[in-house]
């Protein structure tokens, strides 16, 4: 059996099968290590300075509505009042829900930099209902990422590129074990976790209490 079989099957059971390794880019059994999700990664996206003192790690599903709501209705604010200013970074880190957001989260994860990165991510979460619902979701998202630059072929090349599909859900199934994640949105704040979209008076109150902290 495949090991994306055996990790798609891992993310619905309640426990990993025996002996499954989760190397950081690498396959089951690897001598590499783990792929720790407490720490930004040099693959990381990450709007923000790297000094910031606050750091929020987002767990998100491109097809999930309360995730789209977050990134419309809070995010921006969260943007202008904390990210431009140094006070926080955000740390943004697929967890698909299903197939169709982890067609989108690999399809992301081959845009070239961070700039195009977060503008593809959102988009795809401005136009959710028309993409993730539309008859052929596949080619709705083919079409949205040759608009981010990512053409068919590469498009093609990119959702077809097992490493790279093992690779993500390594990490999906490392901040599940690690982190307890299990909704998205889900934040790790200065290591509080908060789930759900909060609005952003909310979500600035528990930003405030992690930078009084620091």
């Amino acid at each position: 059996m495949k090991r994306r079989t055996i990790l798609m099957a891992a993310l619905a059971a309640p426990l990993l099968p025996t002996g499954l390794v989760l190397a950081q880019g690498g396959t089951a059994g690897d001598s590499a290590k783990p792929f720790d999700p407490t720490v930004v990664h040099d693959r990381d996206r990450v709007l923000g300075a790297a000094d910031a003192p606050v750091t929020i790690f987002e767990y998100a599903s491109l097809t999930c509505s309360h995730c789209a709501t977050f990134a419309l209705q809070t995010l921006p604010e969260v943007e202008r009042e904390w990210i431009e200013t140094g006070k926080a970074r955000l740390v943004y880190r697929h967890y698909p829900l299903d197939r169709l957001a982890l067609v989108a989260a690999v399809s992301a994860d081959c845009m070239k930099g961070d700039k195009a990165f977060f503008a593809y991510i959102d988009m795809l979460f401005a136009e959710q209902s028309s993409w993730a619902r539309s008859d052929d979701p596949l080619a709705a998202l083919a079409q949205r990422a040759a608009l981010a630059g990512l053409g068919q072929e590469a498009f093609d090349a990119c959702v077809a590129d097992e490493a790279q599909i093992d690779a993500l859900l390594a990490r999906v199934i490392a901040a599940r074990d690690t982190l307890a994640i299990e909704s998205t949105p889900s934040f790790i704040i200065n290591e509080r976790k908060v789930s759900g979209a909060l609005p952003y008076d909310e979500f600035a109150e528990i930003l405030e209490e992690a930078h009084r902290g620091t």
